[in-house]
Order: structure tokens, then C-alpha cells, then sequence
């Protein structure tokens, strides 16, 4: 497959490993022939995807591989002129969620569950503290813990960008306690279910809680 950047495909055929600092713009123009002017906007481009980063006294460096920064820019793009709404992601997210349940589950550990656990604890805090807060944080965190042994970098990213889409379309903003109760009693059920090995009773109640989710008027045109 044809790269369609001259610095995306310098960094592949140099063989630029993660964290690994790549030579100055002007270096690389001198030794590929291109314009440090089209390199610095390949650059950008590259920063966009998330393979390079730029950083203060330590100049361009190569980063870890990772899906997401790819889809978060073309879900924004999608949602901000309307093409795509946020259900439509929302569905693959759940199709995602119930087709790698079983695999992700038997990867977790006992200090995986522990940390669900813990979660559980910090949402109630929240939901019963004065003023009641809700727990949008506990419920990313809960999530991505359940599917975070997972060794398959796509899955990762589309999952973390469903839950960074998620906080911006602020769906739930007008959701009052008893719906956020009624979702956390489902977290503690799945979790009470993943630490007594009873995986099937778990992604069932996975299923059943996204029932809960509300739609998002704004961005179904309704």
C-alpha cells in the first residue's frame, strides 16, 4: 500500500522506532529531497494520527502505534457536518463490546476486578456525595478496565475514542440521579458476576444495561 507522505514513509523506511527521536526537517529534506515547507505539513498530518509528536528541547519523536487519534479526527469531521451521528458509533461500540466480551473477560486478573471494584466505590461516592455528581469518569474508567487486556490495538482505539465522543456529546447531561443509580447498579451486578467466573450472566447484563442509553436528539435530527 502507497504512503501518501514522503515523511510518514521516511519514518517506515528508516525503520524509526517508538520513542526513538527522528533527524531535524531541514536533515531529512537534505537526505529525501523534498521541501522542509511540504515536510512541515506532512508533519502535521502526522501529528494529527498521533505517530509524532513534537515536543520542547526534545524535537520530533516516533510514538507507540495507536488507532485512535486516526478515528477521533474522522468521527469528528463525520459528527460536525452531520454525515454520521453518535448512535451509529455507539452501535459498533456495543457490537464491539459483546463480540470481544468473552475473549477480554478471561484475560482480566484478580487486581483487574479489584480495581473494578474500587470504580464501583468512587461512582457511589460521587452519585451520593452533597451535591451529587455524576460519575462520567468512573464510567470510561469502568469500560475500558474490562476490555483493557485485550492485545488488539483496533478494538483499543475505537473503544477509547467511542468514550472520548462520548463525554463530548454530553448525552447524558440531562440525566437525573435515578437513571445514573439504575446504570451503576447494572456496573456492580457485571462486576459481581466477572469475579465469580460467571462471564455468560456478565455479558448478558452488558446487554441489558444499553438499553439505558439515551439518544442524542441533536445529532439524530430529531
Amino acid at each position: 500500500m502507497q504512503l501518501n507522505s514522503d515523511f510518514i514513509a521516511y519514518i517506515v523506511e528508516n525503520q524509526v522506532q517508538p520513542d526513538e527521536k527522528l533527524p531535524s526537517l531541514q536533515d531529512i529534506s537534505k537526505e529525501i529531497g523534498i521541501s522542509v515547507g511540504k515536510l512541515r505539513e506532512q508533519l502535521e498530518v502526522a501529528r494529527t494520527l498521533g505517530i509524532v509528536s513534537v515536543r520542547p528541547r526534545r524535537g520530533t519523536i516516533r510514538l507507540p502505534y495507536d488507532f485512535a487519534p486516526a478515528v477521533q479526527a474522522s468521527l469528528s469531521f463525520g459528527l460536525q457536518t452531520q454525515a454520521t451521528t453518535f448512535n451509529q458509533f455507539s452501535q459498533l461500540r456495543q457490537a464491539l463490546e459483546t463480540q470481544f466480551w468473552d475473549e477480554a473477560v478471561a484475560l482480566l486478573t484478580i487486581e483487574d476486578k479489584a480495581d473494578l471494584e474500587e470504580i464501583i466505590g468512587n461512582a457511589w461516592n460521587r452519585l451520593n456525595g452533597t451535591p451529587s455528581h455524576a460519575p462520567n469518569k468512573e464510567h470510561r474508567q469502568f469500560h475500558l478496565k474490562i476490555f483493557s487486556r485485550l492485545d488488539n490495538p483496533f478494538v483499543q482505539g475505537l473503544l477509547e475514542t467511542y468514550w472520548t465522543a462520548y463525554a463530548d456529546s454530553q448525552i447524558t447531561r440531562l440525566m437525573g440521579y435515578d437513571y445514573w443509580v439504575q446504570v451503576w447498579k447494572y456496573h456492580e451486578r457485571i462486576t459481581n458476576a466477572l469475579t465469580s467466573n460467571q462471564f455468560d450472566e456478565g455479558r448478558d447484563l452488558l446487554i441489558e444495561h444499553f438499553s439505558l442509553l439515551p439518544e442524542n436528539p441533536a445529532q439524530n435530527g430529531g
